[in-house]
């Protein structure tokens, strides 16, 4: 694949942002209201770190890049599947050379684009060099993904 068709860091940086925002958003909503006590507790905020606020500054700015740099050469599994089906064991064991197996993908329909089983996008398959490539034409948003987790 080219480069052109690669997603860049803004796109993950901007991504990550909007997912942060909704985070937010969606918190003082979705927190209980807090019962009634006598002496006060203290508030704790586990994911302080994620959160945007300042970690360890003593390198400069370069504190956020370098653990980003960590996972970079981390390998992930990418597919892309034309369509599914179910079929009994019974019709599985009768296929031969020559079988045609129908999925429930439609011709011209978009490609699904999965990372280590989760859909990240979609997308058109083309040919470059004899070689089968994807277009991507639809990111899916960490929201959008998020929301497909809770169905």
């Amino acid at each position: 694949m080219t480069t052109e068709n690669s997603v860049s860091m803004d796109d993950w940086a901007a991504a990550m942002a909007e997912q942060a925002s909704a985070t937010e958003a969606a918190a003082p909503a979705s927190a209980p209201a807090p019962a009634a006590s006598s002496t006060p507790q203290p508030a704790i905020n586990l994911f302080q770190d994620f959160a945007g606020t300042p970690m360890d500054m003593s390198a400069g700015g370069d504190a956020a890049a370098q653990n980003l740099d960590m996972i970079l050469d981390i390998p992930v599994n990418m597919t892309v599947e034309l369509g599914r089906t179910k079929i009994a064991i019974r019709n599985l064991l009768q296929l031969a050379q020559g079988s045609v197996v129908e999925l429930d993908g439609l011709a011209g329909e978009p490609m699904d684009v999965l990372v280590n089983g989760c859909l990240i996008a979609q997308g058109e398959v083309v040919v470059v060099n004899d070689k089968f490539g994807i277009r991507l034409t639809d990111i899916i948003t960490p929201s959008e993904r998020l929301r497909r987790l809770q169905k």
